[in-house]
């Protein structure tokens, strides 16, 4: 089938009369800070989006206020809170919940990298990754674009575009040949860009390029990514297909040819593909409380504004104390994107209105702008999240470990009481530093990153210990070496036992003098969505400088401050993402 020659791209079309000029510039914001990757200069922000630096100023405050961006110094930072949007549209489209743990359980089986990919224009748009840690492997994240005609999954979408999409494929080949518009992928040869075979790596299998390619996976059932992304990457992609018959994502396994060719990959994995696909379609049509999606009431409430009916009185709060600087259209736009979710896929204008506590004409308005950039799709009645929502940040915020989400509110911790604070893990039976903001004192406390120290005798060791099951922490502190590190080192296990219930029911330990004479040291607990203790922060000072109760009164309200904070930001970032803690 011959498809219609390149033409120049269109300009975009006009912003209706309803549009909403503060919700469209903020997302212009949004989106160069998160072209560059998640941090920006001011200055740089002014020029790359053409706005007024008085506009610029004014969209960050707002975008700070709602939680959504940090400003350090000059640098305007993506914070962990603005994933609530890539949230919605996940939580909406029902995929990671519905076929997550079946993509997970086939990259256990086959011992390679598996994932999960949307179509978005012409590009394709990754929703789920399983990946194998190895010297070569899948580095994309959540959210990460690429180009339709640069791996397995685009093949299968293609094979739905009309000649209007083609044409619109061929302008953007024509108009960037090198992919600069997708940072995700490496950069393709300048010289290939007259050909539509892509990528760096060997075509051979396709020699006719994309359509071919097209064409072959429309006969085939499946598609055959030899290398097209990078040399040495290879991938086998299937369709997911609703009741209907269309495919509402791709389910790919990656691997390198180190391990296996693109010849011999289609052979090694199809037979399993083909069942987890079968397995996910059933799923797919299963009703919610069967197929286990959850149901976003049961899970810890993320938004930076209260839920309806609070949003006009945090509006009105946040246009008191910010004045000109919060720009409130731009804020309830954005509010907007957060309707949606499980069981709220498709919205009409009404339901909106209410999920958000807007007005129905500011509602209406925000809808009809979000629609027009691209961020919904309407049939009319109905409203929908689309994938080019996860442009916003989704894929650099999604890659934040746990310690890079906890550095700017022990930042904060360390302004605020004045002393050293730091995070650690537990790490066998001790405790490992992966977070630390060192205050300036002529005695203070010297740590660095990495450093290891017995759990027992300090306090964010005993926070993580409590959290263990009874019987395996009675088990750890039997075949522990409980050394006296100082006079005050508690070394008994049954008085430990005991130390450690009281750390459990109110939540913090102290300890006072137990690793290193004159040290004193308050901990908190830091909890994932689940409940569970992931890590602990504390606070270490001089034990001369207070008695231990002042020393309580005074920092435990800032620590348990700070670790609900790492926990609000933690809970956003992991709900479909999983957060490293190292």
């Amino acid at each position: 089938m011959t498809q219609p020659a390149a033409t120049a791209p269109s300009a975009p079309p006009p912003p209706p009369p309803e549009a909403v000029g503060p919700l469209m510039r903020s997302l212009s914001v949004l989106r160069e800070l998160a072209a560059g990757g998640g941090r920006q200069p001011v200055g740089d922000l002014v020029r790359r989006t053409a706005l007024a630096r008085s506009t610029v100023d004014r969209v960050l405050s707002t975008l700070a206020r709602l939680g959504y961006v940090r400003i350090e110094g000059r640098d305007a930072v993506l914070a962990p809170r603005l994933l609530e949007l890539g949230n919605a549209y996940l939580a909406a489209s029902e995929l990671p919940d519905r076929l997550g743990p079946l993509a997970d359980r086939l990259a256990d089986e086959l011992d390679e990298s598996v994932s999960l990919a949307v179509p978005d224009g012409d590009g394709v748009r990754f929703v789920h990754q399983a990946t194998r840690r190895r010297a070569m492997s899948l580095a994309f994240r959540i959210g990460d674009l690429l180009p339709a005609e640069r791996g397995a999954p685009g093949a299968l979408f293609a094979d739905r575009w009309d000649a209007a999409d083609w044409q619109r494929w061929r302008a953007r080949r024509a108009a960037d040949p090198t992919d600069a518009g997708f940072p995700a992928v490496p950069a393709r040869r300048a010289e290939d860009g007259a050909d539509d075979s892509a990528g760096p790596g060997p075509d051979a299998a396709w020699p006719a390029g994309f359509e071919a390619r097209v064409a072959a996976a429309r006969d085939a059932g499946w598609s055959l990514d030899d290398q097209l992304i990078e040399p040495g990457l290879v991938a086998v992609a299937v369709p997911v297909r609703d009741t209907a018959g269309r495919p509402v994502c791709a389910l790919s396994v990656v691997s390198h040819t180190s391990r296996l060719s693109a010849a011999e990959l289609p052979d090694a994995v199809l037979p399993r593909l083909r069942e987890t696909v079968s397995a996910m379609e059933y799923a797919l049509n299963l009703p919610r409380d069967a197929a286990s999606v959850p149901d976003t009431a049961s899970v810890p409430d993320t938004a930076p504004v209260p839920s309806h009916p609070a949003h006009a009185t945090w509006m009105r709060a946040s246009k008191q104390e910010l004045g000109p600087e919060f720009v409130e259209s731009m804020a309830r736009g954005l509010i907007t994107l957060t309707a949606f979710g499980a069981g709220r896929a498709e919205l009409p204008l009404a339901a909106v209105a209410e999920a958000t506590g807007l007005a129905r004409a500011t509602a209406r308005r925000a809808l009809i702008t979000l629609e027009h950039l691209g961020y919904l799709a309407t049939d009319g009645k109905l409203f929908r999240p689309t994938p080019k929502v996860l442009e916003l940040g989704f894929a650099h915020l999604s890659g934040l470990t746990l310690p890079a989400i906890a550095q700017p509110h022990l930042v904060a911790l360390v302004e605020r009481v004045h002393d050293s604070a730091s995070m650690a893990v537990l790490s066998g039976d001790d405790i490992q530093y992966v977070a630390r903001v060192p205050t300036v004192r002529i005695m203070s406390v010297n740590i660095t990153l990495g450093t290891r120290f017995p759990a027992y005798p300090t306090s964010m060791g005993r926070v993580l210990l409590a959290d263990l099951p009874p019987a395996e922490l009675s088990a750890r502190l039997a075949l522990a070496d409980l050394a006296p590190l100082t006079r005050h080192t508690v070394t008994d296990p049954g008085r430990l036992l005991a130390l450690l219930e009281e750390v459990r029911s109110h939540d913090y330990a102290l300890v006072d003098e137990e690793l290193e004479e004159g040290l004193r040291s308050l901990a908190v607990p830091v909890r994932d969505r689940t409940g569970r203790v992931v890590s602990a922060v504390n606070v270490s000072t001089h034990a001369g400088r207070c008695t231990a109760d002042e020393a309580r009164e005074a920092l435990l309200p800032a620590l348990r401050t700070a670790a609900a904070a790492i926990e609000a930001d933690l809970w956003v970032a992991g709900r479909y993402a999983r957060i490293p803690v190292l």
